[in-house]
C-alpha cells in the first residue's frame, strides 16, 4: 500500500492557479495604462519637432515680411491641416501682427494608426512656450 507521501501527485492546486491568475491580472491592469501613456508620450515628439519647424519658419517669415502669417503653405512647411495616414497630429497656426500660436491636435480618427483614444492639443507660442492640455504627456 502507498503511503500518504507517495500518493501525493506533483502539480498545482486549483486555488494556487486562481491566485496566480489574479496576481497577473492585477499587475496587467497597472502596467498596460502606463505602457500606453509612455508610447503616446513618444508620439508627441512628432508634434514637438513640427511645431519647432513652424516656429522657425514663422521667425524667418516675420524677418522678411514684418508680420506673422496664418498660412502654413506661406511658411513652406508641409504638414497636414486635417488628419491623414502620415501623421499622428493635424497642425494649424493662428497669427496676429506681433504674435503667433502653432497648434498640433492629436488625431482620434483618420490619422496615422494607431489613432489616440483621447484627443489633446499641444501649442507653441512665438515666445517658445510649449503647452499641452494633457500634462502627463510632456
Amino acid at each position: 500500500m502507498k503511503t500518504r507521501e507517495e500518493a501525493k501527485q506533483p502539480g498545482f492546486t486549483l486555488i494556487e492557479l486562481i491566485v496566480a491568475v489574479v496576481i497577473i491580472g492585477i499587475l496587467a491592469s497597472i502596467a498596460v495604462p502606463r505602457y500606453v501613456r509612455v508610447v503616446e508620450k513618444g508620439r508627441t515628439s512628432e508634434a514637438r519637432n513640427i511645431l519647432g519647424t513652424i516656429r522657425d519658419a514663422e521667425t524667418a517669415y516675420i524677418l522678411e515680411h514684418n508680420v506673422y502669417t496664418n498660412s502654413l503653405s506661406a511658411l513652406g512647411v508641409t504638414v497636414p491641416a486635417a488628419c491623414n495616414t502620415s501623421f499622428y497630429f493635424r497642425y494649424s497656426v493662428a497669427a496676429g501682427a506681433a504674435t503667433f500660436t502653432a497648434s498640433a491636435v492629436r488625431c482620434t480618427a483618420g490619422g496615422r494608426s494607431p489613432n489616440s483614444g483621447f484627443g489633446y492639443t499641444m501649442t507653441l507660442t512665438n515666445d517658445g512656450v510649449l503647452n499641452c492640455n494633457v500634462s502627463s504627456l510632456l
